[in-house]
Order: C-alpha cells, then structure tokens, then sequence
C-alpha cells in the first residue's frame, strides 16, 4: 500500500479507481496523468456500466498538488505542465460517458476539492471537511475553480477560496450541494457507496450517458478553459510571494 499508485478493480460492471499517495494522497504529475488515462479508459469500457473513485488509506481523501512539485518549478511551462495534470483529470472525468460516484473518507484540501467536485454523485464520511488552500501560498484555485463552483455555486466557491486557511466541514459541504450524502463511519460510506453503484448497474446504459451530457451541459469550452486556467497558476508559481512561501513548507 505505501508505494504511490492508480488502480482499477473491475467487478459486475462497477470500476473502481483507487490512486494513493503516501505523503496524505498528494497527486504529482505522473499519478495525475494515470489517473486521467484510467479514468478515459473505463469510460471506453463495455464491461463497465459506473465508476466509483476513491483514495487509499483511511484519512485524507487528497491533500491537493504535490509540494515537492510545486517547489522544483521554476519555469513557466513546467507550471503551466504540471496544473494541466489536474485540469486533464477534470476533463476526463467531466467527458466519462458512465457516472462517477466520488467515495471521500477524509478531510480533502486544494486540487482534491476539484477532484471530488468533478464527480458525478459524491458520497461522504463526516470526516470529510474541505478546504481551498491555495492562495496561502500565492496561487488561487483556478483550474479547480470551475468544477468547484459548479458543486457549490459562486458563492460558496468564493467564500472557502477567500478563507484559504479554514476547513469547512462536510455537513456544510453537503448542505452547499458538493456531497448527496455524509454518513458517520467510512463503514458506512463504504456501504452506500456499494448499494448505489449496484443500483446504477440495473439502469439503461444509454440513458445514463444521455443524462450525464445534459448535466454537464455548458462545459463544452473546459478543455481551452481550464488550459488557460493552468497557464495563470504556473506563472504565479513562480512569483516571488509563492517561491518564498514554498521554502517555508519544505
């Protein structure tokens, strides 16, 4: 388990994306562009009718983009490189033609925030609070921003991005209409997870990718946006505020 990885587990029709970190399920560039690549891939599945996407380990869900990363960038296209890892995710998962269930058992910060807005029906443990940490250190959550405001609206993407140092927890996270449900133990997460991927395996196929297009109506420019998105914070990854923040983290 302690070994970073992306894996999938295909069982009556529910594919089961598991990607891990052991430094709290930080994504990096390579575990971001497996991840994207399984994600296409069991959208292209016959075999697979849903798709539930979790992390590993029982805390954090995701601890956002890799600071190790985040520290060796020094040029502006190594930036703009590395956001794209998490706008390529987003797109995957956005132009999947199978609903994706989000599984979040544990608190979820930056880029994990988008990952879990992303997701077609997200389902929670009371652990899971949210928090958009990115302008502590001198960026903002563009790429993840459309996704994030999709979920909770203007309003509440502005206030947890402003309030970058504050956790919110996930009654107000579901309250806010990121999570369907949030239940007490990951046991039960893990339960209803199951009973609703089962359920989704007994519905038309074709009318779930018909409904999925239609939720995800208005998206259509993501690719070119979420591109610019990621040109923004690589260069502000470079600026003075955010190099000298970053030293502090090491």
């Amino acid at each position: 388990m302690s070994d970073p990885h992306v894996k999938e587990h295909i069982e009556n029709g529910i594919s089961t994306i598991e990607f891990f970190h052991p430094a709290h399920n930080s994504l990096p560039g390579d575990i971001l562009a497996k991840l994207a690549l399984t994600i296409k891939e069991a959208g292209e599945n016959d075999a697979v009718k849903v798709i539930v996407l979790k992390s590993g380990g029982d805390r954090t869900f995701c601890a956002g983009a890799s600071f190790k990363e985040l520290i060796s960038i020094n040029d502006k296209e190594t930036g703009r490189v590395f956001f794209s890892g998490f706008a390529n995710v987003i797109n995957a998962m956005r132009k999947c033609p199978k609903f994706i269930i989000g599984r979040v058992q544990g608190k979820t910060v930056g880029g994990g925030v988008g990952v879990a807005s992303a997701t077609d029906y997200c389902m929670a443990s009371k652990f899971a609070s949210i928090k958009l940490s990115e302008l502590n250190i001198g960026i903002g959550p563009f790429v993840v921003g459309p996704a994030v405001e999709r979920k909770l609206g203007l309003t509440g993407m502005s206030q947890i991005a402003i309030d970058a140092n504050t956790f919110y927890d996930a009654e107000w996270a579901r309250q806010k209409g990121l999570y369907a449900h949030v239940y007490d133990s990951t046991e039960e997460l893990d339960a209803a997870v199951q009973a609703t991927a089962e359920n989704l395996c007994k519905y038309n196929p074709e009318a779930m990718r018909e409904m999925k297009k239609m939720m995800w109506s208005g998206t259509e420019h993501w690719d070119e946006l979420l591109a610019e998105r990621a040109a923004i914070s690589g260069k502000l990854v470079l600026s003075d505020f955010t190099k000298e923040t970053l030293k502090r983290f090491k």
